[in-house]
């Protein structure tokens, strides 16, 4: 599953290895454009089903996925935490969440001018905050962030989680 795939960019990178990939958005606005974008430039993928709903509140049962994926989403919705804790709920035990956010820089000086600027970047960036401490939220939620392959560059990061 990829939480708000958007209009669908990450869709090319899906290949046949994935059997089935679920697609959630909840602006519905985006979610046309993501049916848009598939039925011209269809992934690799046996099944694709778009599903819109918000990441704080996933229609499905417990232990659903194999892997959760998430680029540049936890940093935009209501609730992270919230939707931290509903990954963890999806995702099958032995499962891995994936994951690209804006955080909280770890740079005091790049940290105030997150905090200073939260307010104008939330109303150009589509509701970002980009000064969330991410990675607290999702080991709150119940996740080891693993330290192979993670990746950080300033107010990104890019890492792979598993259920503890």
């Amino acid at each position: 599953m990829e939480l708000g795939a958007g209009t669908g960019l990450n869709a090319p990178h899906y290949t046949e290895a994935v059997t089935q990939l679920v697609l959630t958005e909840p602006d519905p606005h985006m979610a046309r454009r993501l049916r848009k974008r598939l039925a011209a430039d269809r992934p690799a993928v046996a099944s694709v089903e778009v599903v819109e709903t918000p990441a704080e509140r996933l229609p499905f049962d417990d232990e659903s996925f194999d892997s959760v994926v998430s680029t540049l989403v936890l940093c935009s919705v209501a609730d992270p935490a919230g939707a931290a804790h509903e990954i963890a709920r999806v995702l099958k035990p032995d499962g891995r969440f994936l994951c690209l956010e804006h955080v909280r820089s770890e740079d005091d000086g790049l940290a105030r001018w997150q905090d200073r600027l939260e307010r104008p970047w939330g109303w150009l960036g589509a509701g970002c905050h980009p000064n969330r401490d991410t990675e607290r939220n999702v080991e709150s939620a119940g996740f080891r962030i693993e330290e192979k392959g993670r990746r950080a560059s300033r107010n990104l990061r890019r890492f792979q989680a598993s259920l503890r």
